[in-house]
């Protein structure tokens, strides 16, 4: 066991670093989500679907 460790200890290193990595950006997005902002970060005026992901709400 301590062998394969010891032979396969750059790829642990790297999996564990793109598991981290994904993790916090999925994290992110999901904060952001809650807080109500946009995912794009665009500038809404211009774009071709502003009416469709910042509808107003119904009166």
């Amino acid at each position: 066991m301590l062998d394969w460790l010891a032979n396969n200890w750059v790829n642990i290193l790297v999996i564990a670093l793109v598991v981290a990595a994904v993790f916090f950006a999925v994290r992110s997005m999901i904060k952001d989500k809650k807080a109500g902002k946009s995912s794009c970060g665009c500038n809404c005026s211009s774009c071709a679907l502003a009416g469709k992901c910042h509808s107003k709400p119904q009166k």
